[in-house]
């Protein structure tokens, strides 16, 4: 309230809250429910959840390419068929991460090798069933964030100086490194050679390119898109080709097999078995880990808030503190459950908390709400403190609030059937299947920018990520450092520009405590095996 009256100069009145509110709140739901804007939110569900499930194709192009087209629909419909397509193309972003080993979200890396190992045993519907499931838990989370914290989260985020957004930027860099299968030295091996990618070309901080060897491609550094399909698609392609798995295909197809003829009448076998293949595991695991989910879906709610710290993060630090309160936690990187279960709730509930600086602040949170406050400006309207005390533009925000929600319950049917049309393709006999893949991912790393020296880039990453990999080191570290590299450099020297004390950094409350959780994230494997090894000594 204190906020709102300071920012924008209004004075809320008590009768707004009884009577004024309840009235917007109708007219919302009034625009919403009629069968335009429902059709509009149904179709834009099916191209969210197309264009996600194809490697290279992101969530925030989808959008790109909607934008043509929201000219022609009014307000509340076109920021309608935004959010609906936004929370479908992030779930469907895991279909090819399970399915092909290739992340749809940069988020996904976090969870890629897990979901693909459940995969070679046969168990894809149980992986994408726990990722929708989930996702939708922690859509619906972040969307009651949205509605009843938006301003007074705002506010916080908006106190965030560089300090803390290094802090932050370096504790996602961290966990990546400490929850990555295998060594935990070649975990921060890869996550230094993602560091290094992340220097090629122009900084946000520095004047002149670096490690660009007069390719002027190379200026605006290395696209993340492109590296990531080759680092992940390429290189198990390359992978099959010399080693080839019938193994794997025979395993996913027996599963499968075994799917579609389990159950007698027509109707089980096409309703009430597929069912329970996807959502059965997934429902027992959601009410066996509710407070786990809570925790992802507050931690994914917080960091989406943040402008530019993006859901990448959050699921990485969800991913991490998953695995540190994990019964199991050799399982992580070989196929856990609980990290994918996790990490995608955290995910999806980062969605609907970029909106919040958008919305309060005309700030985005990420590259999608960047588009959407252009959409707003295009159609007169101001984000800012006084679109909540504006009658007209007050039901715009409730229409959102409201479409979030109706985005989140479109979305199980909906993937449930992209779940069930997915796992089809595991079925392809791999001679085909696998020049598919490069198809797919040629033409991804093409669409993003015109170029074809992108497509070299992902043969390059594709050769890099079958050298690593052939000597077990983990690939997810470096996507991620390739991402945040550049805004860890440019918090970094924005913070020394400030001061170059040591102590400044610690200073501020949230960045003391964020640096605080940093050090101990570093030190924690060392005091773990000193404690073992204590606890194993004593009598």
């Amino acid at each position: 309230m204190d906020f709102l009256e300071t920012s924008c100069g209004c004075h809320y009145r008590e009768e707004y809250w009884d009577g004024e509110l309840s009235e917007i709140l109708l007219t919302a739901l009034e625009q919403i429910f009629q069968w335009p804007v429902l059709g509009i939110i149904v179709i834009s569900a099916a191209y969210g959840l197309f264009m996600g499930a194809i490697p290279g194709l992101t969530a925030t192009m989808a959008v790109a390419l909607l934008v043509p087209l929201t000219f022609f629909l009014d307000d509340v419909a076109a920021l309608a068929a935004i959010v609906t397509l936004e929370a479908c193309a992030i779930f469907a972003g895991d279909i090819p991460t399970a399915l092909v080993r290739i992340p749809g979200t940069p988020s996904s890396a976090a969870y890629v090798d897990d979901a693909y190992a459940l995969t070679r045993a046969g168990r894809q519907e149980e992986v994408l069933g726990i990722a929708l499931l989930f996702s939708v838990a922690g859509g619906l989370f972040g969307a009651a964030v949205l509605i009843t914290s938006a301003p007074w989260l705002a506010k916080i985020a908006f106190q965030f100086t560089s300090y803390e957004y290094f802090w932050l930027t370096l504790l996602g860099l961290s966990c990546a490194a400490v929850v990555s299968r295998g060594s935990l030295l070649k975990g921060a091996l890869a996550l230094i050679i993602g560091l290094l990618l992340s220097t090629v070309g122009l900084s946000e901080v520095h004047s002149s390119p670096r490690f660009t060897f007069a390719q002027d491609e190379l200026i605006a550094g290395i696209n993340f898109i492109p590296a990531m399909i080759g680092l992940f698609g390429v290189s198990e392609v390359l992978r099959n080709v010399l080693w080839f798995q019938n193994n794997f295909r025979t395993v996913v197809q027996e599963g499968f097999n075994q799917t579609l003829t389990a159950g007698r009448s027509l109707l089980n076998r096409l309703l009430f078995q597929p069912l329970r293949s996807v959502f059965a595991t997934a429902s027992d695991l959601l009410w066996r880990r509710k407070l786990h989910v809570l925790r992802s879906s507050i931690v994914g709610s917080f960091v989406g808030m943040l402008p530019g710290a993006g859901a990448d993060i959050g699921a990485w630090i969800s991913f991490a503190l998953s695995k540190r309160f994990s019964k199991n936690p050799e399982e992580y990187g070989q196929g856990s459950l609980e990290g994918i279960g996790d990490a995608t709730s955290a995910n999806n509930s980062a969605l609907a908390g970029a909106w919040i600086p958008a919305l309060v602040f005309g700030i985005p949170g990420d590259s999608i709400t960047a588009i959407v406050i252009g959409i707003l400006l295009m159609k007169n309207i101001i984000p800012g403190p006084q679109i909540f005390t504006n009658e007209t533009q007050s039901v715009l925000v409730y229409g959102i609030y409201i479409t979030f929600i109706l985005a989140n319950l479109v979305l199980l049917p909906l993937g449930f059937l992209a779940i069930r049309g997915g796992s089809y393709l595991v079925r392809i006999p791999q001679p085909i299947l696998l020049p598919v893949i490069l198809l797919f991912s040629i033409v991804g790393a093409f669409a993003i920018n015109g170029s074809y020296f992108d497509v070299w880039v992902m043969l390059g990453m594709g050769i890099l990520g079958f050298v690593l990999e052939m000597n077990q080191v983990p690939l997810g570290p470096v996507v991620l450092g390739i991402i945040l590299g550049g805004k860890l450099e440019q918090t970094f020297i924005q913070s020394l520009t400030k001061s170059d004390e040591l102590w400044d950094f610690f200073a501020r409350p949230v960045a003391g405590f964020l640096g605080a959780t940093c050090v101990l994230v570093w030190c924690s494997p060392l005091l773990i095996s000193l404690w073992r090894r204590r606890w194993q000594t004593s009598p």
